[in-house]
């Protein structure tokens, strides 16, 4: 172990109401990409920008062709929960962590045996037909042509939140109070630029603040513990 996972393990140990809040970099040790770095989803070259296609906009008027790229590039439905994922469900399960607040959408905190998950940006798992309301899984979508169709007639559209989408008020609420009652806060695998995702850690007013991120990010002199390590590497090496 590192100086600095030493340090970890140290505040893990005192903690008694850690919150993880975790972005892209917690899951691309799961083979799935993320979105702003070098070889992340919006650096490689399209006809169209991906944050366009990815807009409310575009869904709406351009559906086929949304579809076409949210199979291609969003379904990584054979992905698996890392070590990180693993860690954090083991750390809920010993009463450590109380809760995990993510901007993923491929449901491994859930898939790896977390219990109270926030997923500020929804989840591809979920998806509804804008006409009548009924649910379909991840599978429908990925095994579906086109434009996805409800038995009703209805468009059906993932359960995320798209660009020009506001979040869900309940999961708001639920991710802001979980945060402003912990005696830790984890931050992991994300460059904290993406709002209002990323203004909700104001509300932390607790005892240690940790980032794990392989870059920089805007909290990075304000935490108490810096480590710029693979998020699963850091977290599978914790006791619990």
């Amino acid at each position: 172990m590192s100086k600095e996972t030493d340090l970890l393990q140290a505040i893990v140990g005192k903690s008694k109401n850690i919150v993880f809040f975790g972005g892209a970099g917690v899951s691309t040790e799961s083979g799935i990409p993320d979105f702003r770095s070098v070889d992340g989803l919006y650096n490689q070259k399209y006809d169209v920008p991906p944050e366009t296609i990815l807009s409310h906009t575009y869904f709406v008027r351009h559906t086929e062709e949304f579809f076409k790229f949210y199979r291609d590039k969003m379904l990584c439905l054979d992905a698996k929960p890392n070590k990180a994922h693993l860690k954090l469900a083991e750390m809920e399960k010993a009463g450590k962590l109380s809760a995990v607040v993510t901007q993923n959408i491929d449901g491994l905190h859930t898939k790896a045996g977390s219990k109270r998950v926030y997923e500020l940006h929804g989840s591809v798992h979920r998806n509804y037909c804008t006409k009548c309301g009924k649910f379909y899984d991840a599978e429908y979508i990925l095994n579906s042509t086109g434009v996805p169709k409800c038995q009703c007639g209805g468009t059906i559209k993932p359960d995320v939140v798209l660009y020009e989408e506001g979040l869900d008020d309940e999961t708001v609420s639920g991710a802001v109070n979980a945060i402003a009652c912990a005696d830790t806060l984890i931050i992991a695998g994300t460059s904290l630029t993406v709002y209002p995702a990323a203004g909700m850690i104001r509300y932390f007013s607790g005892g240690s603040l940790v980032l794990i991120n392989r870059d920089a990010t805007p909290m990075d002199s304000t935490a108490d513990l810096v480590i710029r390590e693979k998020v699963g590497e850091v977290l599978g090496s914790i006791v619990v």
